[in-house]
């Protein structure tokens, strides 16, 4: 005879009476996912299922794990094999979370003293936008380096001009661990350009060791945009000139 644990039952909880969020029985969840309790029971098995809230024998389920069994199915139809959808996961879940990335309370996605606007995604989303590269080293890559967060079963990218260019750069054909290795690269040249640019403000505009505040960052910026973008498109088109005036190789 089954346990308590697996017995039919309706979604249970304050959500019924109050409006609040659901929680289930694990039959109740296995349909609401459309999935079998045995598929269920080998995810759980397998850690892909965070534990169940226990009360004695009985286990009840919440809309996270309705949400996370969705994603799985999302990401086995993207052709993700459930080994890999489990490191995936757990990269996820050792990942910064979206208050440490913006540097916020809460799941607000404005990035403080910045102008980008943060992107909410979910893990199929993201899958989606960089078909094959969802791999756990790029993911894992990219948490360190800040780029992504975890909120409850979404994401956090800190940037969308980012993300978008990301994005593109893999549609033709780029690797993602190389996009990678190059925003590494543009980091560090960016940081350099913004020491520079900082201590030009505080020799002839803030004074001595004043720090910059977000109006004078937001007075400032602009500046500091333009000349790179305007040193930039000279460096490429030096670049490209330079490449056009090289003999062909081989000759």
């Amino acid at each position: 005879m089954a346990s308590d644990e697996y017995a039919v039952g309706e979604p249970h909880g304050p959500s019924d009476v109050r409006g609040e969020q659901r929680e289930y029985r694990v039959t109740a969840l296995a349909e609401a996912a459309g999935i079998t309790v045995r598929t269920l029971r080998f995810y759980r098995e397998r850690r892909l299922l965070p534990p169940p809230r226990r009360e004695g024998r009985i286990a009840w389920y919440g809309p996270h794990h309705l949400a996370r069994l969705r994603t799985i199915g999302a990401l086995l139809d993207r052709g993700h094999t459930l080994g890999g959808i489990a490191e995936l996961l757990a990269a996820f879940e050792c990942g910064r979370d979206v208050g440490e990335l913006l540097g916020l309370a809460g799941a607000s996605i404005t990035v403080p003293w910045s102008e980008e606007t943060a992107v909410r995604l979910t893990p199929e989303e993201l899958a989606d936008r960089f078909e094959g590269e969802v791999t756990p080293e790029n993911l894992t890559a990219t948490l360190d380096m800040g780029y992504l967060a975890v909120d409850g079963e979404e994401i956090i990218h800190v940037s969308r001009r980012l993300l978008d260019a990301s994005t593109a750069l893999v549609r033709h054909g780029v690797p993602l661990a190389e996009v990678l290795a190059a925003g590494r690269e543009v980091r560090a040249h960016a940081d350099a350009l913004a020491e520079t640019f900082t201590k030009l403000l505080r020799a002839h505009v803030l004074g001595g060791e004043s720090p910059l505040t977000p109006e004078t960052l937001a007075e400032f910026r602009p500046l500091a945009k333009t000349i790179v973008e305007a040193e930039l498109a000279l460096a490429l088109a030096r670049r490209a000139r330079a490449e056009g005036e090289d003999p062909p190789a081989g000759s």
